[in-house]
């Protein structure tokens, strides 16, 4: 007979049941709270600014009167772990002092409505390509699977999620010392992104020229990196392109396959290419399976991670975690995900576990495994609501190395100037900026 617990956790991963169109958000999410309440029901999201805030000064902590309700160490894990994944579970149990603090929940997130009027219409025309892992079709502007029905569709939602038509984003990448060192290595970028999926006026995938996503950045810290431009095109149905300007030769290089497990440069073998944004890349060298909700404790409204007011870089970052402080958790359901490599391909980390919240489709943790079985690498990500787009966005992200025993935090938004998410939308990125030769001008001024 299975015991209890068993029982208990396969409650919780059974597939979600069919529900009624008005049971659930116009994005797939479940309206109404769940059994005991510790997760509210969806009332739109808190997508209003706080008064007085603008667009481009820092943001407001609405929730920063908020206490915890109780935190998460090693000494009572067994409490809580049922609603923790096996990457949670490995870092209190073998980072010393590291906690998880869970406060009141906030569903915050809510979009545009064209947004919901664009993935109510993906309910009845979006669909994946014959070979199951590229889109071959899907209305721009909305989720393409709001109610999925395969690991696939679910992640297209995340690649696909809607954050705007493009950003200029100042951030930089954090890698923590080695062991027995003392010194972070920080790589700054200014960076600008154009997503022109999140067009509202684009009509199909044709419209948006079958690309995710561009970006075009330029290395300002090293001293022996500055003046680096990288150019990246992602698409919907091919292998990206990538481009790189070095200053020192004064030439821009077309790179070769800069994609899946490839080493990121400059990190010391700590970070996969696909690991940028959480997840990025094609879809084709993993068998993906949706395996059902969960109610989990995951990062959300992380207003804290960029309060210059509260932590400063020395004490924001420490030697082997971001201080603990910083982090907030909620307990939100969440769809899994289970990669697995396909027979006859290869990555340096075979299966890969993601859990995407259910009101914004973004990956708030993902857990990494090597060749036998061991989880090598944890990634913990963030989400706010953006109230100039009317949108939740994630930026910054941890990925933990176990073998190592470092960290790295990406897409650092802390201490640089704000994120511009209107950039795109009011004219100031424009898609001639996004192209090699564009790339070959800016590299000789």
């Amino acid at each position: 007979m299975k015991s209890l617990s068993l029982m208990m956790a396969a409650a919780l991963l059974a597939p979600a049941v069919a529900m009624a169109a008005g049971d659930l958000t116009p994005v797939g999410a479940e309206k109404g709270a769940n059994a005991d309440g510790s997760i509210p029901a969806w009332t739109g999201g808190d997508l209003k600014p706080p008064a007085g805030w603008k667009p481009l000064t820092p943001r407001p902590d609405p929730y920063a009167s908020e206490k915890p309700l109780f935190s998460i160490s090693k000494a009572n894990l067994a409490q809580y772990k049922a609603n923790l994944t096996a990457g949670q579970i490995e870092l209190l149990n073998t980072l010393p002092g590291y906690r998880i603090d869970v406060y009141p929940t906030h569903r915050s997130c809510g979009y545009p409505d064209f947004v919901y009027q664009n993935s109510q219409e993906n309910l009845k025309t979006a669909k994946v390509a014959a070979n199951g892992y590229e889109l071959a079709a899907a209305k721009p502007a909305g989720f393409p699977f709001p109610q999925p029905k395969t690991g696939v569709e679910a992640l297209w939602n995340y690649k696909l999620r809607w954050m705007g038509e493009g950003r200029t984003e100042p951030n930089y990448t954090l890698l923590s010392p080695g062991r027995g060192g003392s010194d972070f290595v920080k790589i700054r970028i200014d960076s600008s992104m154009l997503t022109p999926f999140g067009n509202p006026k684009a009509k199909s995938i044709t419209d948006v020229g079958g690309v995710e996503f561009k970006f075009i950045q330029e290395v300002t810290e090293p001293a022996a990196r500055t003046g680096e431009i990288t150019l990246g095109i992602y698409y919907l149905d091919k292998m990206n392109e990538g481009w790189i300007y070095m200053p020192g030769q004064r030439r821009v290089k077309r790179l070769s396959t800069y994609a899946y497990d490839a080493p990121l440069m400059g990190l010391e073998n700590t970070y996969y290419v696909d690991q940028a944004w959480m997840y990025n890349g094609m879809l084709d060298r993993y068998d993906y399976k949706l395996v059902g909700k969960k109610e989990m404790y995951v990062p959300y409204n992380t207003f804290a991670l960029r309060d210059r007011k509260r932590f400063t870089q020395q004490t924001m970052f420490g030697p082997q975690y971001p201080n603990r402080d910083a982090y907030r958790y909620e307990k939100h359901r969440v769809w899994v995900v289970e990669a697995t490599v396909k027979p006859g391909q290869r990555h340096a980390a075979p299966k890969r576990t993601f859990y995407l919240d259910e009101d914004s489709w973004v990956i708030l943790l993902a857990d990494l495994y090597d060749a036998q079985g061991k989880i090598s690498r944890v990634e913990e990500g963030s989400i706010l609501p953006a109230w100039e787009l009317g949108a939740c966005i994630n930026q910054e992200f941890f990925s933990y190395d176990l073998n190592s025993g470092r960290y790295f935090g990406d897409v650092m938004v802390f201490g640089e100037k704000e994120t511009d998410w209107l950039a795109a939308a009011q004219g100031r990125i424009k898609p001639d900026m996004f192209t090699e030769s564009y790339l070959q001008r800016a590299g000789s001024r």
